[in-house]
């Protein structure tokens, strides 16, 4: 397609919307005589008047040159080489134009042969991912006909799907994420190379596709995007244990967390929740049934060591064979749900005082008490129990009575 441009009175992006850090990355590398445009997912947000949750930048500069002239730039990956630039907690990330084969299906492992921006831009997944915003100009500049897409929620791939999708499996997945988040129709030749080519998506890279999960997990469209995993058979070649849950009607339930979640997380002001606490989500409800079929309903009361091991292989076989949670999830993740049953328990005729375990991850446990409270109101008391006695400041000890010292009677 043609290069075609929007000004500002016609897309009303205006710069006061555009992350000030951003600003000035651009204004620097321009300054330095390079070509610089934010693109890709912030173009397409702040176009859908949607706050974007990073902005990425395309530029002329290779990554060396970019490393030079900022000094918070780190620069990573091997496959495809970019440049981090560091505001704090914040990071905005910084590729140099790429051109590459768009017309042969092999999949992709290296990406690092530089090109100009019209090369770049077709490498792409989606049109609506294929604009560049000129900060200088304030012009949206499009090779690939996805502005219009944009205007008619429309998400079609760039250049033909099956080749695209077959270049890079995760597309796939990302085309499901961005109809779950935005609700756009889906262009029928992708729609049909998804279906065709989903067996391919087992030769990703396990941690991007593990990345993208987590995304969708945190961004509250969660129901919505594991419905269409599920329904597309994606997710059974990645999760079968999962996948096969959420086809039968024990389903419901952790279809009613992932609702929860996607809830809660549209209420200002509250943070995301912990990563771990929504992949608990997933977990508990399958390892509720576990720990019923395999004790409850054979009248036994599980220890917390034996409830500890359940927890261990329930993870292992959710998330097998495709991930390796990282030890830092796995850790978090075994621990939440093991807290469970200890601000739970099975055996509710024993009285136990309420007493908070020597455990950095109990806080998070209670988070997740939190959101199942909200689907079992009879947990609410107990939770805001547990609350009090979390936030409730240390009572003063009494001061320990001193022991008389036995007097001795002089000897005679």
């Amino acid at each position: 397609m043609e290069r075609k441009t929007y000004p500002v009175e016609e897309h009303q992006l205006l710069l006061s919307k555009i992350d000030p850090d951003a600003l000035y990355i651009l204004e620097k590398l321009r300054a330095a005589g390079f070509i610089a445009y934010l693109v890709g997912g912030s173009v397409r947000d702040l176009l859908l008047n949607q706050k974007p949750k990073d902005y990425d930048i395309s530029t002329s500069a290779e990554p060396e040159q970019i490393k030079k002239l900022f000094r918070n730039c780190i620069l990573i990956g091997r496959r495809f080489r970019l440049a981090h630039i560091r505001f704090g907690k914040k990071i905005i990330e910084v590729s140099t134009f790429r051109s590459g084969d768009n017309e042969n299906d092999t999949l992709i492992v290296r990406d690092n042969v530089w090109g100009t921006p019209e090369e770049d831009v077709k490498r792409r997944d989606f049109t609506i991912n294929g604009l560049f915003y000129d900060a200088a100009t304030q012009e949206i500049i499009d090779f690939v006909g996805g502005y219009p897409d944009i205007q008619k929620k429309y998400l079609r791939t760039v250049g033909q799907p099956f080749i695209r999708f077959k270049q890079d499996p995760v597309r796939m997945i990302r085309l499901l994420k961005f109809q779950a988040r935005f609700g756009f129709e889906v262009d029928p030749p992708a729609r049909v190379a998804l279906l065709e080519c989903r067996g391919e998506i087992v030769k990703s890279s396990s941690a991007r596709i593990q990345e993208e999960l987590l995304r969708m997990l945190e961004s509250s469209s969660s129901q919505a995007f594991f419905r269409l995993m599920t329904e597309h058979g994606i997710l059974h070649l990645l999760m079968p244990v999962l996948g096969d849950v959420l086809e039968s009607s024990d389903g419901a339930e952790i279809y009613s967390y992932l609702q929860e979640i996607d809830t809660t997380l549209h209420e200002p002001p509250r943070p995301l929740l912990d990563r771990t606490i929504l992949l608990a989500c997933l977990v508990y409800p399958i390892l509720q049934k576990r720990i019923q079929t395999r004790y409850i309903d054979r009248e036994r009361h599980p220890h917390l060591g034996e409830i500890y091991e359940e927890v261990h292989d329930q993870i292992n076989e959710i998330f097998h064979p495709f991930f390796l949670l990282p030890r830092r999830l796995r850790v978090g993740l075994t621990s939440i749900l093991t807290g469970q049953y200890r601000l739970t328990p099975i055996d509710k005729k024993k009285q136990r005082r309420l007493r908070v375990p020597n455990d950095p991850e109990f806080p998070k446990a209670l988070d997740f008490l939190e959101v199942r409270s909200c689907l079992e109101p009879g947990l609410k008391q107990i939770y805001d129990q547990w609350k009090e006695i979390v936030t409730s400041p240390p009572s003063d000890a009494p001061p320990k009575r001193r022991r008389r010292r036995k007097r001795t009677r002089p000897a005679e």
